[in-house]
């Protein structure tokens, strides 16, 4: 079992990770200008591919799409042409897809437009204690705006939701569930294909944010998932920002959460971004039939940072090893926190993450590593690395050597 942290004895356990106690910066360190990136949960660089794809629809096809004109007429064809491309590539009808923002428009729009379109039925939605800000965020302004009632499922030490749980949830007014595919903060992968049957056989509505699945897990059609409503975001694989799509079940037609237009079949009003749907259905087509995030590449590397954090003194691993993204590593440290501990690795060239990228800046403790049942004085002090495509075994040699160091200048300067 690993020595409990202390600092009387920070110099043993960095010499048993291969490290002596620093006395002043190392002079290995990455060439000027150089960084490691190690945070593809948060975004991905856009490939060139889908920028080339993108290129037209900023300076040729730029029209208003629902103009009746020839320019808008040309816009509209091509908007029509990128839905049956992308319906066809996830194995839904073109009237199931709604084009979006993002993943957070998606998973507000499942949420809120469900919920509003079924509340006559119910009032009762049922989510967990680990899912994105954008669906506890949501479910928390039904509950204290428009009079819902929600149930947060608990998660076990590996941040899994157990199928028991969710039957034990679902009550007669019960109207929608909402439970993530994989997390974003942690890695963990929920049993969605089985918690989805549940709901079905229950006649509940299921929503599952699959923004971190879709490039890293395998994927046949959407409807796999079991689910009524997916969420999709592009730019977690290696397409644009600004551009999500929701996979809506027919006949379900939520309420808009966006007023002004008819756009989108009236499920979403606003003009459509041409170009980053383009790009969207691109990164569609490249890189989630065969997953970007390459399993067989990313699991040694991952892997190999998991057993270097098993020899440091007062840091634990968080989340579960059996059921996880290949790409993500989460863990937490005693006696330090997370703004130390990313300031110091971003010296060190090193991009990392607390968690949700959407909490950037963030004081708040990780609501997911307190429903993991982790102590306070751990909660604060969450760091994720999320490798993806360009990642190398170099680099993972480099944070290795480093993080002792990293390590104890964090905790040094509490």
């Amino acid at each position: 079992m690993k020595e409990a942290y202390s600092p009387a004895k920070e110099r043993w356990a960095l010499k048993m990770a291969g490290q002596q106690r620093p006395t002043e910066r190392s002079t290995d360190r990455l060439p000027p200008g150089r960084c490691i990136y190690f945070d593809y949960n948060a975004t991905t660089p856009l490939d060139p591919a889908v920028r080339e794809a993108m290129l037209p629809f900023f300076a040729e096809v730029w029209g208003n799409p629902s103009s009746v004109h020839q320019v808008g007429r040309r816009a509209r064809a091509m908007l029509d042409e990128a839905r049956d491309e992308a319906s066809a590539m996830l194995g839904c009808k073109p009237s199931e897809l709604v084009f979006t923002s993002g993943g957070t428009e998606s998973a507000n729009l499942a949420v809120l437009g469900t919920a509003r379109h079924l509340k006559p039925r119910g009032q009762h939605i049922i989510t967990t204690a680990v899912e994105h800000h954008a669906v506890l965020h949501a479910c928390g302004y039904l509950a204290k705006k428009e009079g819902f009632e929600v149930t947060h499922l608990p998660v076990d030490r590996d941040g899994r939701v157990s199928v028991e749980s969710l039957l034990k949830a679902i009550r007669p007014d019960t109207i929608l569930v909402s439970i993530m595919a994989a997390n974003n903060e942690i890695g963990t992968i929920q049993p969605v294909t089985q918690l989805g049957a549940v709901c079905r056989e229950r006649e509940v509505l299921f929503h599952t944010d699959a923004v971190q699945w879709f490039g890293k897990e395998p994927f046949q059609d959407i409807h796999q998932f079991n689910a009524d409503l997916v969420s999709i975001c592009a730019h977690k694989f290696y397409g644009p920002k600004g551009a999500g799509a929701l996979f809506v079940k027919s006949p379900l037609l939520p309420d808009p959460i966006l007023l002004g237009g008819g756009h989108e079949n009236e499920r979403r009003a606003g003009t459509e971004n041409l170009a980053s749907i383009i790009g969207l259905l691109e990164a569609l087509k490249l890189f989630v039939r065969k997953p970007i995030f390459s399993r067989e590449m990313l699991l040694p590397l991952s892997a190999q940072l998991i057993r270097s954090l098993e020899d440091l003194a007062g840091v634990t691993r968080v989340g579960s090893l059996e059921h996880r993204l290949a790409n993500t590593i989460a863990f937490v440290v005693r006696g330090t926190d997370s703004i130390a501990l990313l300031a110091n690795l971003d010296l060190e060239g090193i991009c990392a993450s607390s968690g949700s990228a959407c909490s950037a800046g963030s004081l708040e403790p990780s609501h997911v590593i307190r429903a993991l049942g982790i102590g306070p004085e751990l909660q604060n002090s969450l760091v994720r690395f999320s490798l993806g495509r360009e990642s190398t075994s170099e680099e993972v040699d480099y944070v290795e050597k480093i993080l002792p160091e990293v390590i104890f200048r964090s905790r040094r300067h509490q």
